[in-house]
């Protein structure tokens, strides 16, 4: 398969859906829209992965000029309507929701680090979300979280997970369009390119229920979730 990652900045790193793309032997290119490289086509790929960012759905191309979200937004509607698998992680999961007329909107706690998701009674009975839990003992599985707000609902929306701080962690938009502000992909390296990019948000965020110290960020352990990801892009691929 043809899988496309849109790549905002360079500490935003695909991370694990990466590595699992490579695995699984399909051909992987990328749009690194901090480096000026172009968007896809929606016929040239068949699944559109778009990874997250500083940005929101909101800002513009004066405020951040490599950023080009209503582009970005009519490209995840035709990957959609042309049925092809779209995955929206933090930012990406916000502009699937914007492109798709669900604005997005602020959090109720901003989630810097590691914490337990579960599965709403919706989620229990969808397929590919609830294969992330299947060697997960309490329901709970523990992932990574960097984000203030989250992807605002459309009228086919259901939402699949949430977690203490969000109530949107997994929603799925389309029969295989699904969108995660949660980040099970992150690793030991992204992690640590996540942290020297945020020295101000970490040190404003200190005193936040959910947001960890940049120690504990780099001290945790991030192999059960990254386990979770691989069955939750497996069953999308048996799903399809």
């Amino acid at each position: 398969m043809r899988i496309h990652f849109i790549v905002h900045e360079a500490f935003e790193a695909p991370g694990v859906y990466e590595q699992w793309a490579v695995q699984r032997g399909h051909d992987v290119t990328y749009s690194r829209v901090y480096q000026g490289e172009p968007l896809p086509r929606a016929e040239d790929v068949d699944w559109l992965i778009i990874m997250g960012g500083p940005q929101s759905p909101t800002t513009t191309t004066d405020e951040c000029p490599h950023f080009d979200s209503r582009a970005e937004q009519v490209i995840i509607r035709q990957a959609i309507a042309a049925d092809k698998c779209v995955i929206g992680v933090c930012l990406g999961a916000q502009l699937m929701g914007q492109a798709l007329g669900g604005e997005c909107e602020r959090s109720p706690h901003k989630e810097i680090g590691s914490f337990p998701i579960w599965l709403t009674k919706e989620g229990e009975s969808d397929p590919v979300a609830a294969a992330m839990f299947d060697d997960v003992s309490g329901q709970e599985l523990t992932v990574g979280h960097w984000h203030g707000d989250m992807p605002g609902l459309t009228h086919d929306a259901v939402v699949l997970a949430m977690s203490e701080g969000c109530p949107r962690q997994i929603i799925r938009f389309a029969p295989r369009a699904y969108a995660l502000q949660c980040h099970p992909e992150l690793t030991a390296e992204v992690v640590r390119l996540l942290v020297d990019a945020s020295t101000e948000e970490l040190r404003q965020g200190c005193d936040e229920p959910f947001v960890d110290a940049p120690e504990d960020l780099l001290s945790a352990e991030y192999s059960e979730m990254n386990a979770a990801l691989f069955r939750f892009l497996d069953a999308l691929v048996a799903h399809r």
